[in-house]
């Protein structure tokens, strides 16, 4: 099965110029569902490789203290996506823990029933799964020369066919129900800096995170989360992400990934297999 996988690997990455002419990157388009409260407000604002349209009431999301995070949903148009209900299930909850980490960074975060200033959910409204089997074949293809190489590592580009994409929106809505931000994004994985897994799931859940990491830094800055230099995660984050105890009890409805989960993710392991989106215990 390798000996195939790397055949394939070298049938499709082969001819120089296939790399030139293709874009390597999944195409994702910013699909709306009809979840937010207004559209209307929405400007374009694009990152190097996501494409989003965004509002906020900057006042009133920068006097805002406490927010609570309502569990993402799936819009009728994504549920069509081939996945099992556990793969959407770690991928909407992918969603939710990495927006809770980051709001944490300025807000306190209270669980589901109890009052907030602002209230956020989001809609996951198109995905396009990965092809396993392509995934596989990358993965292989990036292990085989560490081997002719002597273990020294080798950077190989992913094979730019079969990528996933995640589209989504979202919005924080006040006590009364109006819209103080709201954001629509889609962002296909790339040949460079996307990871293979070997699963239907594996672009859509990571890019799932990098969803919430884009729309926690605009509730926390209230600005653009492409205008901003680059910076190293708060301390907090670290710490949570890396499966430690969040800042606040109620990202642990989310449950902890940590490190399992980040090497099965370098491994090319199936999202599933090692991040079983349940909560944390109340004791722990």
């Amino acid at each position: 099965m390798n000996i195939r996988m790397i055949r394939l690997a070298a049938k499709v990455c082969g001819p120089l110029g296939l790399w030139i002419t293709l874009s390597g990157c999944a195409t994702a388009p910013l699909e709306t569902s009809g979840s937010l409260v207004a559209y209307n407000n929405l400007k374009p604002e694009d990152g190097v490789t996501t494409k989003s349209k965004l509002y906020v009431d900057k006042a009133g999301v920068l006097t805002a203290r406490s927010i609570r995070i309502v569990p993402t949903t799936f819009s009728s148009l994504a549920l069509k996506a081939e996945l099992s209900d556990k793969q959407r299930r770690v991928i909407a909850n992918a969603v939710d823990r990495s927006l809770c980490f980051g709001l944490s960074d300025r807000f306190q975060v209270v669980p589901m029933g109890e009052a907030a200033d602002l209230s956020v959910h989001v809609t996951i409204t198109h995905l396009t799964v990965t092809d396993a089997g392509l995934a596989g074949a990358s993965k292989v293809a990036s292990i085989a020369p560490n081997f002719i190489s002597g273990g020294m590592p080798i950077p190989v580009p992913r094979i730019p066919f079969g990528m996933g994409s995640l589209s989504v929106e979202g919005e924080a809505k006040d006590t009364n129900g109006r819209q103080k931000a709201a954001f629509v994004w889609a962002r296909g994985a790339d040949f460079i800096t996307s990871t293979p897994r070997v699963a239907a799931s594996g672009d859509a859940y990571d890019l799932a995170s990098e969803f919430g990491t884009d729309f926690s830094k605009l509730l926390v800055t209230a600005e653009s989360p492409f205008k901003k230099t680059l910076s190293l995660p708060s301390a907090q984050r670290m710490q949570s992400s890396l499966g430690g105890k969040p800042k606040y009890a109620a990202c642990d409805a989310f449950g902890r990934s940590g490190l399992p989960a980040l090497v099965g993710g370098k491994m090319g392991a199936p999202p599933e297999w090692n991040d079983d989106a349940k909560p944390v215990a109340s004791t722990q």
